[in-house]
């Protein structure tokens, strides 16, 4: 079975991946990486990336600043992410050029010591921008794991378990288990040869989706309890005093958002997050209609896609309500 077996069209973003595969075959190592508070597109598309460097004689070091969610451990080589919120952690001297996936700046990354360095760009948000020296920016592409998926085959890489099972995890969590308007025939060309290249998807979408902590489902009963709806729009949040009282983490909040705007009738969505001792609140956006929450996002200096994305306001609590609430309605 040949790398472009299932693939629709068999060099997409032909010119972009060659540059990159030029940059890649111009360096011996590279540093990887991407946002903070990683999800399963930025994990899975890093080490996927750090396997087609490996067989193309690069040296690959991964690197994030906040730690890993659980659900997202079982990855396979997930033990190669360094842990740490300095690049010059990994590489004192400073030169090793940084590959940055799914982040608009080195800021997005939350990590120090990346200035000076040749940046490499790989992102499919609707907000990105080149602000590296080669940049492959995609918002159409349905996760950035697609867009690695194209890269391993343009440079004629074998596909292996390990890297098949990190792409279609990226691809599983950043299409909403393929319910997002960017799941395509094409996604589906992509995940069916990962499967046949050894990736296992009920054992993906169960170590996923399926081994939370009972932490999550009581935030989820919390936030569930607060929810509100007005015509077309639904809303809830937790304050951090929540989340002490029930031992809950951040990446418990995951996904909350979620079960909001699969509520029929509804149309947009928001969640909200309270930052422990900052009065600020992180906030989940999602739609399903004309609503363009990319655009929303990024006029409180956050991003994303259309109908997924993210940004944080400051309180207290009614004042970010008012601010999300405000835009969300007249859909600007």
């Amino acid at each position: 079975m040949t790398p472009q077996a299932f693939l629709l069209e068999p060099r997409p973003h032909a010119t972009q991946i060659d540059d990159l595969l030029a940059a890649f075959r111009s360096h011996p190592s590279f540093l990887l990486t991407s946002h903070t508070r990683p999800d399963g597109d930025a994990i899975g598309s890093v080490l996927a990336l750090a396997e087609v460097l490996d067989q193309l004689g690069c040296q690959a070091d991964v690197v994030f600043a906040d730690p890993i969610p659980s659900s997202y451990s079982t990855l396979p080589n997930i033990s190669r992410i360094h842990h740490t919120p300095s690049a010059n952690d990994v590489d004192p001297t400073g030169t090793t050029p940084a590959i940055l996936l799914e982040c608009d700046g080195i800021i997005r990354t939350g990590l120090l010591g990346l200035e000076g360095r040749t940046l490499i760009n790989i992102d499919h948000h609707a907000s990105g921008r080149p602000f590296a020296s080669v940049n492959w920016i995609d918002e159409h592409a349905c996760a950035v794991a697609a867009m690695v998926y194209h890269i391993a085959v343009a440079a004629n890489v074998e596909i292996t378990p390990s890297m098949a099972t990190c792409l279609y995890a990226g691809i599983l969590s950043d299409t909403g288990t393929f319910t997002y308007s960017s799941t395509t025939a094409d996604t589906f060309a992509m995940v069916h040869h990962l499967a046949a290249c050894g990736a296992n998807p009920s054992r993906i979408a169960r170590d996923i989706y399926l081994s939370n902590p009972a932490s999550k489902i009581r935030l989820l009963g919390i936030a569930l309890s607060n929810l509100q709806c007005d015509d077309d729009l639904a809303w809830t949040w937790v304050t951090s005093e929540d989340m002490d009282r029930i031992g809950a983490i951040a990446e418990d909040c995951e996904g909350v958002v979620n079960y909001l705007i699969s509520i029929a009738g509804v149309e947009s969505a928001v969640f909200l997050r309270e930052v422990a001792n900052a009065d600020q609140f992180r906030l989940s956006i999602r739609s399903k209609g004309e609503t363009d929450v990319a655009r929303i996002a990024e006029r409180f200096g956050g991003g994303g896609h259309r109908n997924a994305s993210g940004c944080t306001l400051d309180g207290p609590l009614p004042v970010a309500l008012e601010r999300i609430l405000t835009q969300l309605r007249t859909g600007l």
